[in-house]
Order: structure tokens, then sequence, then C-alpha cells
């Protein structure tokens, strides 16, 4: 089979904030790609790119959806390998994911809303992961809409360089189309937009020529900024550059980093899209204008380099995993070396184990069509694998190269569910662990106190769509808890403590003593943070890892409330064995027990999520707002008024007085704000409500082993 040139290639993704209209993006995409056939809106459920029943109800998107499609531009076929994310808060590890696989993304900008919350956390991720992108501003036909404030709205919100690459012919309902700067022609879009080709150029309108100059020299300068030789050439004869000299000098630039180029549309009108999907392919970057991405060899511990070159030895990322009724468990693969075929073993980096790739497949959205193999530069699925996560590298077994993983944030809120059948029960297990598999904030714990299921997650919204899909995909009817908040436990004082442990039955008996100092960990660490400043061989070197081991296994339920520890710094001083009762299991469990002893008298405290909340709401409704804020034990952070009159309130507010906050605010503001909310950090309870949680709590620390 020929090799594919990769310069045709392009890994996209759609981000934005809620309702900016992505799917509908994506929908025209496929559609003047020749994809499908059909346009299918998001409002009446019929989006290809949301093809779960709700996304479909809700008018959202929930999961990530990828498809092939292809675009012919000045006489070459372009592969444009496309994801639809998430817009809302919860899902916000969706578009992180995505992102991490990514070479370019398409970020999409409402132009009345202009640069809303969750588009600056997502902007975020882009920058996080170093992926260039185009800036896209749609709904140019709705009331108030303005391209240029929104461009401005860039600059000013995220530091960015955002260059227009056109300008629109009118605006809200006199909407026509754009204006080309490079090649300074008018495209008009037609109104009847059941043609593939709905649009026909023009000469730009004669009251906009000095407008279009305008830009069109700021877009050169632009352009120029980032190329050397066309600086020179521009400041000997600046109407000597040619187009191809500016596309590649933007193209550079985008690619660098040092620009953004701006575009403008109406994707639910049909308008502007071919041009967005021109400027796809002109300045986001191919598989090969990333350069190498870093690896490091399993064995050697060396950090090597790995190129998009399908010759090469095969390695790739498991980006994501989902479950297909028909074709079971599907790993999202992006190949950055080397070719996958089906039928072949691959070695995974984190169990050590080779695994089978049964069959491969190219996505569009929850269809798979067959494919032999998967090269570089590309995304498919894969079928077979016994043992795989999200986060993990798969590669040739006599190359082992391990990509850097995935992080994700801990869930901050939870339920307890049961099922409502003895029936259900089994049903509900392995539904669970299918769901946990899937998404890596979603956790499922089992309460040693009170014997039950706890499932959390990182908003009621996550949640409600989990219970939902245990009802509808697997057929599982459970009774529900209210929701609780996921506190974390931390001590705030530093103690020496001495534990023996020694028991004697007859026989071999066990004994371990361990002196270690335990307290607060230093600034900026999560977990345990574990010295060892033994000397003299008083504990064995080979104990040293069991004493680490029973800490951390403590840490899971802290001394005051059960809740998860967040952070502890451990330092083993000193300590003793006995030659023969001594063994790794005593030590581990004398680092429990330590923990257990310690700890109440290292002051522990109670510590809640607190997560950044954002208001955007008529001024008339802001007292009212700020006042149930207050009542919420909320501390405002900031008031901006935007350009259209609205404000924005942005607050920490702890995550146990948020519930049901969607239906208050819409209550006070006769549903005219709006908001949103994410995970900002953990805060100290204060004392009388700590007390109130620990009591309600009934944890009582467990009786010595």
């Amino acid at each position: 089979m020929a090799k594919r040139d990769l310069q045709y290639t392009r890994n996209i993704g759609i981000i934005a904030h809620i309702d900016a209209g992505k799917t509908t993006t994506s929908e025209r995409i496929l559609y003047y790609t020749g994809k499908i056939h059909k346009i299918g809106e998001v409002h009446e459920g019929a989006a290809t790119m949301d093809w779960m029943v709700q996304e479909q109800e809700r008018g959202i998107t929930i999961t990530s959806a990828a498809t092939t499609a292809f675009w012919h531009y000045n006489g070459k076929t372009y592969q444009l390998n496309l994801i639809d994310t998430p817009g809302h808060v919860d899902f916000t590890v969706e578009v992180e994911r995505c992102l991490r696989v990514l070479d370019g993304c398409v970020a999409t900008f409402d132009a009345v809303g202009r640069v809303q919350p969750q588009s600056e956390t997502v902007w975020r991720q882009a920058d996080k992961f170093r992926v260039p992108k185009i800036a896209y501003v749609n709904k140019m036909d709705r009331v108030g809409s303005d391209f240029l404030a929104c461009v401005e709205d860039i600059r000013n919100k995220f530091g960015a360089n955002p260059v227009p690459v056109c300008l629109p012919i009118g605006a809200e309902d006199k909407f026509q189309g754009i204006v080309d700067l490079l090649d300074r022609k008018a495209i008009i879009y037609d109104s009847d937009n059941t043609e593939v080709i709905n649009f026909r150029e023009e000469p730009v309108p004669e009251d906009m020529k000095d407008e279009v100059e305008l830009w069109r020299d700021r877009l050169v300068q632009s352009a120029a900024e980032c190329d050397d030789a066309l600086m020179e050439k521009y400041f000997e004869d600046p109407d000597g550059v040619t187009v191809e000299e500016i596309i590649a000098a933007l193209r550079k630039g985008t690619i660098e980093m040092k620009l953004v180029p701006a575009t403008c549309g109406s994707s639910y009108k049909d308008k502007g899209v071919q041009f967005l999907l021109d400027c796809i392919v002109r300045y986001l970057p191919s598989p090969l204008d990333i350069g190498a991405v870093k690896g490091t060899h399993v064995i050697t511990g060396k950090e090597e380099d790995l190129f998009a070159d399908a010759d090469k030895p095969f390695c790739g990322l498991v980006f994501k995993i989902a479950t297909d009724p028909f074709v079971g468990r599907l790993a999202y693969v992006r190949a950055y070396s080397g070719t996958l075929d089906s039928g072949t073993y691959v070695l995974n980096t984190r169990t050590g184990k080779k695994e089978r790739v049964a069959r491969l497949y190219q996505m569009h959205s929850n269809h798979q069509n067959p494919i032999e193999s998967l090269e570089a530069g590309d995304i498919g699925a894969a079928v077979g694998f016994k043992d795989l996560r999200t986060g993990d590298t798969i590669c040739d077994e006599r190359h082992p190269i391990s990509l850097e993983s995935m992080e994700f944030p801990d869930p901050v809120i939870g339920i307890a569910v049961e099922p409502k059948t003895q029936g259900d029960l089994d049903k509900l297990g392995v539904a669970l662990a299918k769901l946990s598999e899937e998404d890596p904030t979603f956790t499922v714990k089992s309460d040693n106190e009170t014997g039950q299921t706890v499932i959390s997650g990182m908003g009621e919204l996550h949640l409600d769509i989990i219970v939902d899909r245990l009802r509808r995909e697997f057929g599982v009817e459970i009774n529900q808890g209210a929701p609780q908040v996921n506190y974390r436990e931390a001590v705030t004082t530093t103690t020496q403590w001495r534990e023996v442990f020694k028991k004697q039955t007859g026989g071999r008996g066990k004994f371990a003593d361990i002196i270690c100092e335990i307290g607060p960990a230093d600034e900026g660490v999560t977990g345990l943070q574990f010295d060892n400043q033994v000397k003299g061989g008083n504990i064995p070197k080979e104990f040293i890892p069991s004493i680490q081991k029973g800490f951390e296994s403590a840490m899971s339920n802290g001394v005051l409330a059960g809740y998860e520890v967040q952070s502890l710094k451990v330092t083993v001083l000193d300590g003793s064995f006995h030659p023969v009762d001594s063994d790794q299991l005593s030590f581990e469990m004398a680092g429990r027990m330590a923990f257990r002893h310690a700890c109440p008298k290292c002051h522990p405290v109670l510590l809640e999520p607190i997560m950044s909340l954002e208001v955007v709401t008529p001024e008339e409704y802001m007292g009212d707002i700020v006042g149930d804020l207050n009542r919420r034990r909320g501390q405002i952070s900031a008031m901006d008024a935007t350009s259209n009159g609205a404000r924005i309130i942005k607050a920490f507010v702890p995550l146990a007085e948020q519930f049901g906050y969607v239906t208050v605010l819409r209550t006070l503001s006769s549903g005219r704000a709006t908001s949103t909310m994410t995970f900002d950090h953990y805060s100290e309870v204060p004392a009388t409500l700590a007390k109130t949680i620990v009591e309600k709590s009934g944890y009582r620390l467990p009786e010595d082993d």
C-alpha cells in the first residue's frame, strides 16, 4: 500500500463555550465535504456528531465524536480527522484528552456573547498542549453580532494576537457573506442552503474598499512579522508580496502560536463554512509540522523523539475508551509513529503486557468503517484489548517507548446508588465498571461503613447523564441518594510518633518498630510526601517501601470523618526490627497504625471543594444575585461589564452550597442570567460546620488490626 502524504492531513478539533455552535459547525463541515447528504440540526436532535440519546434530547454535546472527511483545495485533497468536543464544564476533561492528541483546533465564538467563561477554559487547555488555533466567530446573523469587537475581546482576554483574514459584509439579518482579505474578493452566500456550493464571488462592495485595504495591510504586516524574508520584501515593495507568500507566513505564525487567524460566518445559515475549511487547510498544521513528539524509552529511561513516519516502529496514545453495543470496547488511538496493522500484537507500557489488535476502524461519529492499518499521524479506533485505559501508550514490543500520560482531576461530587431489584445487582456492577473505564473523571467506590455504592463525578449534570445511561444503555433501574460533596481531610501541625507493632500467635510472630514525624506536606504537593532518614540499618532498606505503602493505603480514610487525606508528609527517623519476626507486612501495618494514632494529634481539619462561579446577568438582577451568593458563603472576586450592557459576577463558592443553583438563578433573574461553575481548589471548612459534618458522618476509627 502506498504511503500517504501527511502534509495533506489535518487532525483538528472544534472547541468552544456552550451554545457557540460547535456541533452545528461540524455538521456543516460534514455536509460541504460530502460526508453527509442531509444536514442534521442540534435543536431538532438530528445532528450526526451528537449521536447519544441524551445529547439529542438536551441539545448539548456530552462525549467527543470523531470523524474523517475530505476537502478539496487548490487541486489537492486534504484529509480532515475532525473531533467535535463538549462545551459544558462538567465534561471539560473530554475536551482536554482530545486536545492532547490534536494538531490544531478551531476555537468557535458567539458573535454576540464573544469570549465567554468556558471559552477561556478551552483556550487555556489548548495553550497547555500547545495546539495552534483558528478563531471562528459564529452567529453573525444574530442581533448584536460584531466580528471586530469579538476579535478585540480575544486579544484583551487571552493576550493573543488574533488576525482577521476576512471581513463580514453586513451583520445581523443583513449578513450576506464575507470579504476574503487576501484575494480582495467578496463571497456572497445564497439564502437557499440546499446546494453544496451556495456562494458566488463578486468584487468588493464600493463602501467597503477603504476598510478592506486597511485590514489587508494589517494582515500583511502581521504575516511579515512571522517571516524575516517576507518582512524585507514588504519594506522594499509592499505591493510585490504574493498571496502565496502571505499564506505561508501566516501558516508559520499560526504553527508557532504567534498569531491566530480569525474568520467569521453563520454556520446555521450556511454562511462562511467553506471559507473556514479553506483556512483550516491553509493555516493549521499537518502531523509533519508539529515536529517530533517526546517519548521515554521504557528500559533505558532516555528521552527519544518520535517522528510521523509510517516506516518507523509503531507508537501511539490511547486517548479515549468507549463501549459500543456491537463491537465492544473501542480504544481511540492517535498514531505518532510507525504503522499499526490489525491482527498484530502491541505492548502496553503501563502493564508491560502484550495486547492483540483484533480490528481497526476509522470512526464516523458512532459508526465504524473497518480499515487494515493505522498510519503515523492518523486517528482511529482499535478493538480487542483486554486491559487498556485512557492515557496508555501502545507500541512495538521491540521498541518500548512510553508517551507522557494524561492527568485527570478528582471528582468533586458523589451520590449513593443501589439497584431497585436484586436482579439488577450484577448488571449494575458491570455497567459501572464499563462507564468508569470510559470516563476517567467518573469513579465508583463502596463505602465500608454503610455498604453503599457511591458514584462520583464533576458535577450534577455529569452524574445525571451517568444515571440516565445506566437506565437506557444498560437497562439498570436504580434508587439514588441526595448529592454528597467529596470532602477531603488534611493535618495542620507536625508531631513525632513511635509505633511498635507486635503480634505473637505461636510460632513466628510479627514485629515492626518505627519512629516517624507526621505533618502537612510542602506547598503544592498532593498525596504522600515520603522521606526516609533512617541511618545505620536500624530498619533494613527492603522494609522502607512497606512503611510508605502502609501510609498510602491509610490515607484513603482520614481520622475525622473517613474522607481521603489530600496530602501528608511522613519522615521516618528511626526504628528497629527483629531478625525473625519482622517482614514487609509487619512494617506496612506499623505505617497504617502510626497514621491512625498520630493524625488525631496533628490537628486534622476538613477541606471542601470551592468552585469558581461566573454569572452573566442583566444589571437589574445583580443585587439579588450577589445577595444570594453571600448567603451561600460565596466570596465575590470581580464584577465586570460586557460591551452589550450585561454584568459578569465572578465568585468563589463552596460546592456544598451550590446544589440546585441553576434553578434558583433562573428564578432570581426571570430566566435571563446564565452561570458556569468549575472546580478551583480545596479550602478549610469553618469549625462549626466541620463539627456538624463529622457528627453526621458517624465515622469511627477502625479498631487496631
